[in-house]
């Protein structure tokens, strides 16, 4: 199932990668304030869920383009998750920080999971049990002592009052850890997690497809995946930690007065 995810995902990197060369052309329509979708986006995840289908084709879709497939409901035993550029408005700037992010839940539990950055060519993956990669390198996260020592990451939503909360913990968090960096692409900051590139990442009201993969990534390489108070509902709640044990310990305090 992860090797078909890898070919879906290389797919869907062929579409992101032509266009990329010529932004100019793309059409761009906006969901909500500073929140767009493309006809690249779309034609991305088209290209996945094609692939995905034809080999699992009674499997089920959560994507956030096309939304839930027909079959889609509390008894679907395979469930996979799709967000086809992570980073869409990095791609509209050609600013390359984005990337394609899959993962595959099974009765619930998210058991495979892929994050790829088609700009460096770089392909995390995970399974369940089975450890995380770069590149089929094993991959660790990062486990400083204290958060004094750490580099974070964040990012906030297009709502105007989500960015006055993101002022709020970071004049909270910044002030503790060596910086706070905001890449656009949470799914890509959850994986460079996993790899030890960065020590933490937070941030609030994110969806299922942009964390689901990523969070597998953290998990599997070691790390701490939680809500601002601690608990594990992320999923669905959408507000996440993601740490090296000693560092997520140390920021549950700082965000739970944010939960």
């Amino acid at each position: 199932m992860l090797n078909t995810a890898i070919k879906a995902a290389r797919r869907a990197a062929t579409v992101i990668n032509r266009a990329s060369f010529d932004l100019d052309r793309i059409t761009i329509s906006e969901k909500n304030h500073n929140d767009f979708v493309t006809d690249i986006d779309q034609a991305a995840e088209q290209a996945i869920v094609e692939t995905l289908l034809k080999a699992y084709p009674d499997h089920a879709i959560l994507a956030e383009e096309s939304g839930a497939s027909k079959n889609l409901n509390d008894e679907s035993e395979y469930v996979w998750i799709i967000d086809p550029i992570d980073g869409t408005t990095n791609f509209l700037h050609g600013y390359p920080n984005y990337c394609i992010s899959i993962a595959l839940q099974q009765r619930g539990v998210t058991t495979q999971a892929l994050v790829y950055d088609p700009v460096r060519n770089d392909l995390f993956t995970a399974t369940k049990g089975a450890g995380s990669y770069l590149n089929d390198k094993r991959i660790r996260v990062r486990n400083h002592d204290r958060i004094g020592k750490a580099l974070l990451s964040s990012g906030h939503g297009p709502d105007p009052r989500a960015l006055a909360e993101y002022l709020r913990m970071y004049e909270v968090v910044a002030s503790r850890c060596h910086g706070v960096r905001s890449a656009g692409s949470a799914a890509l900051e959850l994986a460079n997690v996993a790899a030890g590139r960065i020590d933490g990442y937070f941030e609030k009201g994110l969806k299922v497809w942009d964390i689901a993969a990523g969070a597998l990534l953290v998990t599997e390489a070691g790390g701490i995946v939680g809500e601002f108070n601690g608990e594990s509902d992320y999923l669905h709640k959408g507000d996440i930690i993601a740490a090296g044990p000693k560092v997520f310990g140390q920021m549950v305090p700082l965000m739970s007065a944010f939960a």
